[in-house]
């Protein structure tokens, strides 16, 4: 996958959005996808040593669940909170495990739905990304 298309794949909803706020001669090229509404983040796009990255917010309890499950694509996030931040490795994760991490760190970002929303189904091996 390349970055043009993992933007496409973050923005899922029409309250998704696509910025640049850091420097791009100082940190380069990385896209912030956030809430239009709150401005929150719910993922960040970069490379490291050329590899394609996205760091994504989940609950710490699924990140500690989902870096066990996927060790070589999903680890600790790169400079953000690392309980509640994961990065992963986009080219090693199955494309429907990582819509379902750019879906769940949208929705937890959700200013307007985050009283709501449920937690992840982690009980069921096979299916821990299914909501309850």
């Amino acid at each position: 996958m390349n970055e043009k298309n993992l933007i496409k794949k973050c923005l899922i909803d029409d309250d998704a959005i696509e910025t640049y706020p850091f420097n791009e001669e100082r940190c380069g090229k990385m896209p912030v996808i956030r809430h239009k509404s709150n401005y929150k983040w719910f993922a960040l796009i970069f490379r490291l040593d050329g590899v394609l990255y996205i760091n994504l917010k989940a609950e710490p309890e699924t990140i500690s669940i989902l870096k066990d499950q996927y060790p070589e694509s999903i680890t600790p996030a790169w400079h953000m909170n690392k309980s509640h931040w994961c990065k992963v490795d986009v080219n090693k994760i199955e494309p429907e495990v990582l819509d379902a991490i750019i879906k769940r760190s949208f929705d937890i970002t959700n200013k307007k739905h985050s009283k709501s929303i449920s937690a992840f189904n982690i009980t069921s091996k096979n299916c821990w990304y299914d909501f309850i």
